[in-house]
């Protein structure tokens, strides 16, 4: 088994990696059979979005803080590991935004599509689901729209729900809603694209950011799940996503 290895910039992070490359080689990721991630749940996104498309697994080791990505970092017998591991696939959200000078710019984001003021000023933003308006004006400091897999991250953080990987399910959150004060989102069928329009564009600047690229200015944000491309990651079997997922779930 041919492995690749990427680690973060931390000094536990790069000391792993020299040892691991001296007990099992290192080749290229675009030679290699897995690429094995070093670091926390940062440094896996970054991988993850390096193999969009490509096919070549992700395994990862936490030599981070949180790790919720990541498997448990033990150096022994590492290729039988991985080769009992359990896959998922992870689709991401594709982001087509406009900003008021009229540049289009598109990203994918595996974790999360977020809007959030710029300014001063809560944002105001139009919502509509597939063409149609659902709510016509949400005052707020942003919205955002995850993944199942993105959910435990700033949309957990948000007050939004945790949704199961097998339930093809797209949490919608505001972020600090003023008004409607008591709406609190939605969970939407995976297969609709989501319409963002910031309403007062000027008055109240507004950027995207989907997982690492931002775009600032924004006028409109249409946001959908593309299943024709993936992501795979491996994980321990007693460590599997939805697992974790569902632990998190009565995490206090």
């Amino acid at each position: 088994m041919k492995l690749a290895f990427i680690a973060a910039q931390t000094e536990t992070a790069q000391a792993t990696r020299e040892r691991l490359v001296e007990l099992y080689g290192d080749c290229p990721p675009k030679n290699a059979d897995v690429l094995v991630a070093l670091g926390g749940d940062g440094v896996m996104l970054e991988c993850l979005h390096r193999v969009l498309g490509t096919g070549l697994p992700v395994y990862g080791m936490n030599r981070g803080s949180v790790g919720f990505m990541m498997n448990e970092y033990h150096e022994d017998e590492l290729p039988a590991r991985i080769g009992e591991a359990h896959s998922s696939v992870l689709h991401p959200l594709r982001m087509h935004a406009v900003t008021a000078s009229g540049v289009v710019e598109e990203a994918m984001a595996l974790n999360e599509v977020s809007l959030l003021r710029e300014g001063r000023q809560a944002a105001k933003i139009r919502i509509s689901i597939d063409h149609r308006e659902r709510l016509a004006e949400l005052i707020c400091d942003g919205v955002l729209i995850s993944t199942p897999a993105g959910s435990t991250a700033y949309n957990l953080s948000a007050h939004g729900p945790i949704v199961p990987l097998s339930a093809n399910l797209l949490p919608l959150t505001p972020i600090s809603a003023f008004r409607p004060r008591r709406w609190r989102g939605a969970l939407l069928p995976s297969n609709v694209e989501v319409l963002f329009e910031v309403l007062e564009a000027d008055k109240r600047p507004v950027a995207a950011v989907a997982d690492f690229t931002e775009v600032r200015d924004v006028v409109s944000v249409a946001v959908s799940e593309d299943k024709s491309i993936g992501a795979t990651v491996l994980f321990d079997p007693d460590r599997a996503l939805s697992e974790r997922i569902i632990i998190e779930q009565f995490t206090v």
